[in-house]
């Protein structure tokens, strides 16, 4: 049986309050009550600035057992992957994947690189947003990666809303 695993992208959100998060609740208890309440997150903050090995273990330290974080690698992943991986492992177990973003038509010596630098341990969810990517499916499942976010012709297993030609991934991004 698969388990669904839903969240948000994000949990710090002001005006949330009141509303989700009760009046009064102070700003750094949000993640532990969003944690309560669901069991994913998106890091869409780790696009902009990767966090410290500290503050990814600060993240996982305030969620139960069973939370995932979906972490949205940062632009030009390719030349910090080292960096990248070693503090999103700092999430131990609450880690589910890491989604890279990937606007720009095809590249086979970009996806090389990053299938052949990539750590085995961690779930990697592509997000390739251009159509010349598609067929590129069984070799990211030959590496234990998905794609994910597409919902072009060609993208099988990307499952996609019909509304807006888009899905979002967090937790499990390819079964290992």
């Amino acid at each position: 049986m698969t388990r669904v695993i839903v969240g948000t992208s994000g949990w710090s959100y002001p005006s949330w309050q009141p509303g989700f998060y009760p009046a009064g609740l102070d700003r750094t208890s949000f993640l532990s009550f969003y944690a309560e309440r669901l069991h994913a997150v998106e890091l869409n903050a780790t696009k902009y600035r990767l966090p410290s090995q500290g503050q990814f273990e600060s993240w996982a330290a305030q969620v139960p057992d069973g939370f995932r974080f979906a972490v949205k690698a940062p632009e030009g992943v390719e030349r910090r992957l080292d960096v990248l991986q070693e503090r999103v492992l700092a999430l131990g177990d609450r880690l589910g994947c890491v989604r890279v973003v990937v606007e720009r038509p095809r590249d086979d010596g970009f996806l090389e690189l990053l299938l052949g630098s990539a750590d085995p341990t961690i779930r990697y969810a592509l997000d390739l947003r251009d159509p010349s990517w598609d067929g590129v499916e069984d070799r990211l499942a030959e590496a234990g990666m998905a794609r994910v976010g597409a919902a072009s012709a060609g993208a099988r297993g990307s499952a996609g809303n019909p509304a807006t030609g888009r899905s979002r991934a967090a937790g499990r991004a390819a079964p290992r």
